[in-house]
């Protein structure tokens, strides 16, 4: 018996996927220290680039191993280090962090799809570094007053049950209707999708004034009017309860029209958030009892998933979509 198994087809896809996505954020990570201004920023960002790329070196031994062909991914060719500063004031941080919170849930969604000790190991390991870059990310934004607390509450001094189906009410049948204020499980995932919006929409219009290509210059800007439109939804479901929203205090793009990155690599990026998105989305619609917040998120995730489809169009147009490897077509062998 081998002494280690040969990686199944999960544990192929899910390395190739953690490829593409380590290597799209060790080339942005390569622009964003290149242009940091403020040195512990750069050391946040720095330090993580060192482990970010001892893990996709150990994923490139592993397919080396396998015989496998290595995927292309990101490679300098998609970074442009020399370009002026494309975002200011804290915006590397914020992406940085948005970027782990991504991870995190990818990182634990591989772990149940691998199976190998070693594979297993790797995507552990990922995990324990992406929840300490998130910790120390959301720290440094606090500490500079560019991260938004949600709202406090008073606390609870007696367990209650619902009492009638009165609580679930939300969707306006009847313009005249109640609705009841959010609770806070509820306030948690409107406050996170606003949050995250902000910065989606902050990195999109930088894309959108960089890009080299018109069509996805278009489709860029196309992405920060449905973030816009999210962004006003749910902000006025926090005031519709007398909630505090969500502020961008930093971030902003700057005037430069020159692209620190690629076209592809942007494109990818923007497809990765809007596949959290989705994900987000969908847990929100879970997660909520006020009947009105999951049909909000059902149109957002319908609307996300349209325009998604439309970014994965424009890559396979201009050969961008690298294909994930695929499983042997038995029947046409078969002929």
């Amino acid at each position: 018996m081998p002494e280690k198994p040969s990686i199944t087809s999960s544990e192929l896809g899910t390395l190739w996927l953690t490829y593409q996505e380590k290597t799209m954020i060790l080339r942005m990570l390569e622009y964003f220290i290149a242009k940091a201004d403020d040195e512990k920023a750069k050391d946040i960002m720095s330090n993580l680039y060192e482990e970010l790329e001892m893990y996709v070196g150990k994923i490139v031994q592993i397919y080396e191993e396998e015989g496998a062909v290595i995927p292309v991914g990101y490679t300098a060719q998609d970074v442009n280090k020399d370009v002026p500063k494309l975002y200011d004031n804290g915006f590397d941080i914020m992406f940085v962090r948005l970027l782990k919170e991504i991870s995190m849930g990818l990182h634990s969604l591989n772990l149940t799809m691998t199976f190998r000790e070693d594979i297993n190991m790797l995507f552990e390991d990922l995990t324990a570094l992406t929840q300490k870059y998130f910790r120390i990310c959301s720290q440094y934004l606090l500490e500079k007053g560019l991260l938004v607390r949600t709202p406090y509450v008073s606390m609870p001094k007696s367990v209650e049950f619902v009492k009638d189906n009165s609580y679930l009410r939300g969707v306006a049948l009847n313009p005249f209707s109640q609705k009841r204020t959010l609770n806070t499980v509820e306030v948690s995932h409107v406050h996170k999708a606003i949050e995250s919006n902000l910065t989606g929409l902050q990195l999109i219009l930088g894309f959108g004034q960089c890009a080299n290509d018109g069509e996805v210059k278009k489709y860029f800007n196309e992405g920060a009017e449905l973030a816009k439109g999210i962004i006003k939804e749910l902000s006025e479901v926090m005031i519709q309860s007398n909630l505090s929203i969500p502020q961008t205090p930093g971030g902003n793009p700057t005037r430069s029209t020159a692209a620190p990155f690629s076209d592809k690599l942007m494109m990818y990026c923007t497809s990765l958030f809007c596949s959290f998105s989705m994900g987000s989305n969908s847990l929100g619609t879970a997660f909520s009892l006020r009947n009105d917040l999951p049909a909000k998120n059902t149109i957002f995730i319908k609307d996300i998933f349209e325009y998604a489809h439309k970014g994965g169009k424009i890559m396979i147009k201009n050969g961008w979509m690298e294909e994930p490897p695929q499983m042997e077509d038995r029947k046409q062998k078969m002929n």
